[in-house]
């Protein structure tokens, strides 16, 4: 361990025992180049995601339920000058520290994101990986399943994560604008179990409506509502 980059791993997680320790075991690498605390906030899972995610090194804190609740909560406990949040069901490719490095060493005035991949081989998962990446391209709006890293003061001066039952990732990126955002060329591989059940048209298809509905200024609670 280094200890010349301090970096706050926050992870959000609801009954995720069945994928947070491959989350967990992809974050080894850091260790290296960081010095690195891991946070699991727990918004109160029921199945054996915090026994799991103790047994693989990280520190447990438990906040309200919701994501953005959650992840606020878990960048107001973790230690580090960077934080880097990411999903339970997300797990990062080999070469994700380095790159990470390589972008902190750019300046505190920026925030990063990886490649959005799914562990899926059909056709379908190629093209919601499209969509994405166009989504990034043309709209500057990485979701959270891709991570975020970014400098504490960063985070603080554009106010964090907001208590939202939705949509917390794009309110935040959105604040900090395109010209902030990075994206770095490692891949944030994902479960496409969200997928296989929703349908990879069916999906995707509302929750774009779903973007639609909050970028025209419906109320979040009322898009949460038709999201679920």
């Amino acid at each position: 361990m280094s200890g010349e980059s301090s970096v706050g791993i926050v992870i959000p997680v609801l009954n995720a025992g069945a994928g947070v320790a491959a989350t967990l075991g992809s974050l080894g690498e850091g260790a290296r180049l960081f010095d690195l605390d891991v946070l699991v906030v727990d918004g109160g899972s029921e199945d054996d995601t915090v026994t799991t995610a103790a047994a693989h090194g990280a520190r447990v804190i438990a906040a309200e339920r919701g994501r953005g609740t959650q992840m606020a909560a878990g960048a107001a406990a973790v230690r580090g000058d960077w934080l880097l949040f990411l999903h339970a069901d997300t797990v990062l490719a080999p070469g994700w520290a380095e790159a990470l490095a390589a972008f902190m060493a750019g300046g505190r005035e920026r925030a990063a994101y990886f490649v959005f991949r799914l562990d899926d081989d059909t056709p379908g998962a190629r093209r919601i990986e499209r969509l994405v990446a166009w989504r990034c391209r043309a709209l500057g709006l990485p979701y959270g399943d891709q991570g975020l890293a970014i400098a504490r003061d960063l985070y603080t001066a554009f106010g964090g994560f907001p208590d939202m039952p939705l949509m917390e990732d794009v309110y935040l990126v959105r604040r900090l604008g395109r010209r902030r955002l990075v994206g770095l060329d490692v891949a944030a591989i994902t479960s496409p179990r969200r997928y296989h059940d929703g349908g990879y048209w069916r999906r995707p298809i509302r929750n774009q409506f779903c973007l639609l509905l909050y970028l025209l200024g419906i109320p979040v609670r009322m898009v949460a509502r038709v999201y679920r």
